[in-house]
């Protein structure tokens, strides 16, 4: 490529070595395909002018009842401003979905979020490319949508929105309420507030509200390998809580009988650690990552380098 007159900005393209034992982060640009040999697009003309794009939902409330792979095409001009569940791509109240993937698509300017899993389960988003979308990007919609498997994407360009949620006006490339799903191999460049967002919820919001399931006290799925930078404020927000411990919606109680007993007290509702692993956070606005109100967390082999 030949540049025929100087950037605007600065670009910065480095591999930085740190300490003696070879450790490096490869602070370059993330570069993703945005184009497909299929195209689903809202209308050129009036979409961008209303924020009035195409959208598909999927539904019908069963497990298994109905199956969506979505594959390698490109979405454009899509997703609705100021409607509710007009999403570019999204699964709505299924429960179980196995059998059903988006893979391989590039999904550019939307007005209302990239791909929505709400109240599914067993879900599958992997080597998706995301540029240039209003509001939380991967969107887990109720916190009680769990073993979701979200493997290999690229999120670049995350913007705040005013037609959402409150929070879409701080929003996140990933934005998580229920820890128990699987987070491998992302990148998430460039939001205006967050690369990744455990917004925790105590229990399930909406119209998938139980007491029963207590989302801030569950176990963590998996989450490694996972990099993020040049966000506005936080490449990982873990917040409000994340309290994993065995039965998610009792709480730790102590036996004192004998505090004098190696380890004690004794907790009859155990924790369960949570284990991030492997984290890069490079370049943010305010911290590599952050957290409040933590039981058994654990971040184990994370790089951050200039943070602010």
């Amino acid at each position: 490529m030949t540049l025929d007159k100087n950037l605007e900005h600065k670009h910065f393209a480095k591999k930085t070595e740190y300490g003696s034992n070879g450790d490096f982060i490869e602070m370059r640009a993330e570069v993703g395909l945005l184009t497909r040999n299929v195209k689903y697009q809202g209308d050129p003309e009036t979409s961008p002018k209303n924020q009035y794009g195409a959208h598909i939902m999927i539904h019908y409330p069963e497990d298994e009842s109905c199956v969506g792979r979505i594959l390698y095409t490109e979405f454009f001009n899509v997703g609705q401003a100021f409607k509710l569940g007009r999403y570019p791509i999204h699964f709505h109240v299924i429960g179980t979905v196995s059998k059903s993937l988006v893979k391989g698509n590039a999904i550019h300017q939307t007005y209302n979020r990239a791909v929505t899993i709400h109240a599914v389960s067993y879900f599958t988003i992997e080597n998706n490319v995301i540029y240039n979308a209003m509001g939380h990007n991967i969107f887990i919609e109720d916190a009680i949508e769990t073993k979701n498997v979200i493997k290999n994407n690229l999120v670049v360009s995350t913007r705040r929105s005013w037609s959402l949620l409150n929070t879409d006006q701080t929003p996140a490339s990933f934005w998580i309420t229920h820890p128990d799903n699987i987070f491998i191999g992302n990148h998430a460049a460039g939001s205006d507030r967050y690369g990744y967002w455990f917004d925790t919820q105590e229990n399930p919001i909406n119209g998938s509200f139980t007491p029963t399931i207590c989302p801030v006290n569950e176990k963590l799925g998996e989450f490694r390998d996972n990099e993020t930078h040049s966000n506005g404020r936080y490449g990982l927000r873990l917040f409000h809580k994340l309290r994993p411990r065995t039965r998610g919606c009792d709480p730790w109680i102590y036996d004192n009988s004998n505090p004098s007993a190696p380890g004690a007290p004794f907790p009859n509702n155990p924790s369960i650690p949570a284990k991030f692993y492997n984290l890069v956070s490079w370049k943010n606005l305010r911290a590599g990552a952050i957290a409040e109100e933590m039981g058994a967390v654990e971040w184990h082999n994370f790089k951050t380098a200039d943070n602010i």
